[in-house]
């Protein structure tokens, strides 16, 4: 195992888990504070507009860090025990997009019904389809790459089941609106923190196993 890969590992993803911790903290805290805001039917990227849009447009950029460092943190993983990091390259561009993604949406807020469409509301609408697609297909190609055998078995066992939640909980999010109207106008904002949280929890899971496999001795990872 390369000691310096792993180290650097380990500071990515304890980055990416504190991004993940605040992500969740301030995403709680904006919600409170409009008084007329829904989360289960408005939708996350309403609270990017009004007085305290800040909060939620500086959110977004953390939603794209964390989500960078994961991506490095798990690639410097891959090269510390031996593997081939173009392995998992597809999935780590699709979750490069979510992460891209992410940071642009706090510069190109959404329209907030029954305003009348802008073009930065038009292209927050295309950035957010982008980056979810980004997040749900890269979940499930990074997790179907991972070897089922070896120093990688347990970290399958946690992220196929997860990472296939996400892809689910990203169909109920893109159909939703089409196949369920009435459905999707009083919860669809409860629907998209569904597919947020799966994302999250995926990266999170991952990290936090592959964290605990970087903390051990050297002998014990490389066993």
């Amino acid at each position: 195992m390369d000691s310096d890969d792993a180290s650097k590992a380990l500071r990515r993803f304890r980055v990416a888990l504190a991004g993940i911790c605040a992500y969740v903290i301030l995403d709680a805290i904006v919600q409170i504070l409009p008084p007329h805001y829904s989360p289960v039917s408005q939708a996350e990227s309403d609270l990017a507009v009004g007085p305290y849009g800040i909060i939620m447009a500086v959110n977004f950029l953390n939603r794209g860090l964390l989500s960078a460092e994961f991506i490095a943190g798990f690639a410097g993983y891959a090269r510390s025990v031996g593997e081939d990091v173009r392995r998992y390259r597809i999935g780590v561009i699709f979750i490069g997009v979510w992460s891209i993604g992410s940071f642009l949406l706090a510069f190109f807020p959404t329209d907030v019904p029954p305003a009348d469409v802008t073009w930065h509301g038009a292209l927050h609408l295309l950035l957010a389809l982008a980056a979810f697609f980004g997040a749900g297909l890269g979940a499930v190609a990074v997790s179907l790459r991972i070897p089922g055998e070896g120093v990688m078995v347990t970290l399958r066992r946690y992220a196929v089941p997860v990472s296939v939640f996400c892809l689910a909980s990203l169909l109920a999010v893109i159909l939703a609106p089409g196949t369920a109207p009435r459905f999707n106008s009083q919860y669809g904002g409860l629907i998209e923190r569904v597919f947020i949280g799966s994302v999250l929890a995926w990266m999170g899971g991952v990290s936090l196993i592959l964290m605990r496999r970087l903390s051990r001795p050297r002998k014990a990872r490389e066993g």
